[in-house]
């Protein structure tokens, strides 16, 4: 964990281990499905926070600074849940950067 934990670049396993630090134990007494629900509801907020940054709606500075937010809420609350279910996020994404094992596009 770098000594400032404000500091960037902030790794995927830093990341975790911070929210880990903080909110393990209140975390794991709410139990993966209290906190599913927080990180679909995150989700939700996300999705209008979306629809508020169009381009086409000329988003205010305000509208962009809580779509940040509101991708790092998203961000942390999967890294919760992550904690909870006992699975290492950044040996998940191995599966995207180890050759061979996902390639192409999406659609």
């Amino acid at each position: 964990m770098p000594d400032n934990p404000n500091s960037l670049p902030l790794t995927v396993a830093d990341f975790q281990q911070l929210i880990r630090d903080r909110y393990f134990k209140t975390d794991a007494e709410r139990g993966v499905s209290g906190t599913f629900m927080w990180l679909i509801e995150e989700v939700g907020e996300l999705a209008t926070a979306l629809q508020e940054n169009a381009p086409e709606r000329n988003p205010t500075a305000d509208q962009r600074a809580n779509l940040a937010e509101e991708f790092a809420d998203v961000l942390a609350w999967l890294a919760t849940l992550a904690n909870i279910s006992g699975v290492d996020l950044a040996e998940a994404l191995t599966k995207y950067t180890e050759k061979g094992r996902v390639e192409g596009v999406k659609s």
